[in-house]
């Protein structure tokens, strides 16, 4: 199945396993942040404040009762979207900041929380470092090539 003298080293072999077994750890952090992580953002008037899950989704949102009222409707959205944009990007930054910026894959961990990853591409950037250190390469398609 192997070339012969493949596996002669273990060095390889033990090195690709470890760097995986961290990924591993690495995802079930991020795992355990996605399921439980909350991220609360206000605005500098305390007029709204708006609650992300782990993933950066909204789950919560609320307005002062007074403060919002006195804001122009264009004014009010603006105020919205911006609050919005900045728990996403601050929930997304919780993720990375998990997953750290040294990783063996070369995952985009940004694009995995936010699920812009594809489930193929995420398999492969997994498992290519560990093929490669003993020989196997995959081509453009997943398949082995070598």
């Amino acid at each position: 199945m192997f070339p012969d003298g493949l596996f002669d080293d273990g060095a390889g072999v033990d090195e690709a396993m470890a760097a995986l077994q961290r990924e591993r750890e690495k995802l079930g952090k991020l795992s355990a942040l996605w399921r439980e992580g909350r991220t609360t953002v206000r605005t500098k008037d305390q007029s709204l404040s708006m609650t992300f899950d782990g993933r950066g989704e909204l789950v919560e949102q609320a307005f002062n009762e007074s403060r919002y009222r006195s804001l122009a409707p264009a004014q009010l959205a603006s105020v919205v979207m911006e609050t919005l944009q900045r728990g996403k990007a601050e929930s997304l930054a919780k993720a990375a900041e998990v997953m750290g910026t040294n990783s063996a894959s070369g995952l985009d961990y940004g694009a995995v929380a936010s699920g812009k990853a594809a489930p193929q591409e995420l398999l492969e950037s997994l498992i290519s470092p560990m093929l490669g250190s003993v020989g196997v390469r995959l081509d453009d398609r997943g398949q082995r090539n070598g």
